[in-house]
């Protein structure tokens, strides 16, 4: 599978049709071709344009308030194999072809707290330590 990017018109129109909310954001889900959810963040216009024109996943960062490439510090890339969006048009789902882990903790998924009727329990460990990730 193979994403080819639409022409930058229709992009803007996918973009104009999609509702963001009162900060200008739409919630985005990158899941992976086996049907894992590895994350959830992010985008504003502009994120949301990006990934859709050049295949590879930006979003906005809502603590540096700026867009974030996915890996762009950690080598961690996802690239866009094809984007959904939801019935409402206020969130993205994405099916991506992630590099290495896609948490920054290490794990390929963000989602590994699991519910248990004793409380929260890790379903996955690190693959890679945030050390070898992000050289701190």
């Amino acid at each position: 599978m193979t994403y080819t990017p639409p022409a930058p018109a229709i992009v803007d129109d996918i973009v104009s049709q999609t509702k963001f909310d009162a900060n200008g954001l739409i919630s985005a889900i990158a899941q992976d071709t086996k049907g894992v959810i590895l994350m959830l963040a992010w985008m504003n216009a502009d994120a949301l344009r990006e990934t859709l024109l050049t295949g590879r996943v930006c979003y906005w960062s809502r603590s540096r308030k700026s867009l974030w490439r996915k890996g762009e510090t950690s080598g961690q890339q996802q690239h866009l194999l094809e984007a959904r969006l939801d019935c409402d048009m206020d969130a993205v789902l994405m099916i991506v072809d992630q590099t290495g882990v896609a948490c920054h903790t290490g794990r390929r998924s963000c989602f590994y707290h699991g519910v248990t009727p004793d409380g929260l329990r890790d379903t996955a460990q690190p693959e890679i330590s945030a050390e070898e990730l992000y050289g701190r």
